[in-house]
């Protein structure tokens, strides 16, 4: 499918069909980049997008553990106790 480049004020920008849009899952937003001289778009994601999904899976698998289990076992006082600022 070809498209024009047209101007829209000091930039220039290309109209997208409809049914590219639809199937491409492009919205509001999106991610451009250059690789080997084409221009490509992506849907932007949400910055963390798919996250509770991941966690569901940690915790199903048992990886949602604590890394540093010295953490609450090397607590002093300090730690343990209600401070203000």
């Amino acid at each position: 499918m070809r498209a024009r480049i047209v101007k829209i004020g000091n930039s220039q920008g290309i109209r997208i069909p409809k049914l590219l849009l639809e199937q491409s899952g492009l919205c509001d937003e999106v991610e451009l980049e250059v690789q080997n001289h084409n221009l490509i778009i992506k849907p932007r994601c949400g910055v963390r997008e798919g996250w509770d999904i991941a966690f569901c899976t940690m915790a199903e698998n048992g990886d949602d553990q604590l890394l540093d289990k010295d953490y609450l076992t090397n607590q002093s006082s300090w730690d343990e106790a209600d401070w203000e600022w």
